[in-house]
């Protein structure tokens, strides 16, 4: 089946809206809720399932561990509760927010994009939560959708990639790689977070990468 990226959006707004906005709200707090999430989509992009290795959130890892999920790996403390968007993600813990946004602040500078973090005023996942959205601000403009252009997301993953040839031993197929290189969810060109041309492109200088042996022979099946 084609991806097709709004309706992978619409899918991950309703479960979002599922999940946070809880039945045990007023109808106000639901109101003013529902109000916020919308406002969080505008801003940091849809609902997402996961993140490209390469993306600012989570690249702060062990680099021979990649993360596609903020945690503890990444360098964050205190999540809990947690959906991610293509910039941002909101997690709601039930005590002490400020220790996420403490962990957030100490990520070292990217050199392409900043990490913030802040309290939200508006009710999330349930009563007595501290929701927290944690920002990823890009200092090039994205394109439309909300989309990480070519002339990030290549050297972005070139970045991550290279340094493997120091111990790798056999390379990954494209259709291995996929899902750590485009986020979730993707189809087989295309996700939430590049566009065709840009995952054509990413495509292209990786299988370079590869076809050249610097990872050794690729792995078969």
């Amino acid at each position: 089946m084609a991806f097709r990226a709004d309706e992978a959006a619409a899918n991950g707004f309703e479960r979002a809206r599922s999940y946070l906005v809880s039945r045990n709200f007023t109808p106000a707090e639901r109101e003013q809720s529902e109000k916020a999430l919308l406002e969080i989509v505008e801003e940091c992009g849809p609902v997402v399932e996961g993140y490209p290795t390469w993306h600012p959130l989570v690249s702060k890892h062990d680099d021979r561990n990649p993360e596609t999920y903020p945690s503890d790996r990444c360098g964050y403390r205190g999540l809990d509760h947690t959906v991610y968007f293509a910039h941002g993600f909101l997690t709601c813990p039930y005590v002490n927010g400020q220790e996420v946004i403490d962990s957030a602040h100490v990520l070292l500078d990217h050199p392409r994009a900043s990490i913030t973090a802040e309290l939200v005023d508006a009710p999330f996942y349930n009563t007595g939560t501290q929701p927290v959205l944690v920002r990823c601000e890009w200092s090039s403009s994205l394109e439309p959708g909300k989309m990480v252009p070519k002339s990030l997301a290549v050297p972005l993953m070139l970045e991550q990639e290279l340094p493997v040839w120091r111990w790798s031993s056999r390379a990954e197929n494209w259709e291995t790689m996929r899902p750590y290189l485009l986020g979730a969810p993707h189809g087989s060109r295309s996700s939430l977070f590049v566009s065709q041309d840009t995952a054509l492109a990413m495509k292209k200088v990786y299988m370079v990468l590869v076809e050249s042996g610097m990872f050794g022979p690729l792995k078969m099946g």
